[in-house]
């Protein structure tokens, strides 16, 4: 892993979009490693709140996101006015892929972004979590 990449856990415990033996494999996985990481309960709703959480979370360097779909974790970010750096920015989406390759990715050395470019748009209903 790079130095100074963050890593940030989505529990989406509210959603519930996310297969619940991916969210468990990858939180056990990042739990019995040596990385810090940051674990929240729930991105889509600290966005609906506005959580200050969010502004410290993007303003703080190169971070690997395991959630959702890149799009709709930028979204999220973006409504809770704490828009992430596209440069720096890695969302890892337990909705897709499986524990294996979400945690290979985040013990990778390097940082490959993937949030897409250009103006925030609202995700669509396939990619936004359904609470």
């Amino acid at each position: 892993m790079t130095s100074g990449t963050r890593i940030l856990y989505c529990n989406c415990t509210y959603a519930q979009v996310v297969p619940k033996e991916v969210k468990a494999a990858v939180l056990k996985r990042l739990s019995e490693s040596n990385i810090a990481f940051e674990a929240v309960a729930d991105l889509c709703e600290m966005s609906a709140r506005h959580d200050p959480s969010l502004k410290r979370l993007s303003e703080g360097g190169a971070v690997k996101i395991a959630a959702c779909y890149p799009r709709a974790v930028k979204w999220l970010f973006s409504a809770a006015e704490a828009p992430l750096a596209v440069e720096t920015t890695q969302v890892l989406n337990m909705r897709t892929l499986t524990a294996d390759e979400v945690t290979t990715a985040v013990f990778d050395p390097g940082l490959e972004p993937n949030l897409p470019r250009g103006k925030v748009t609202r995700p669509t209903s396939e990619e936004l979590p359904v609470s």
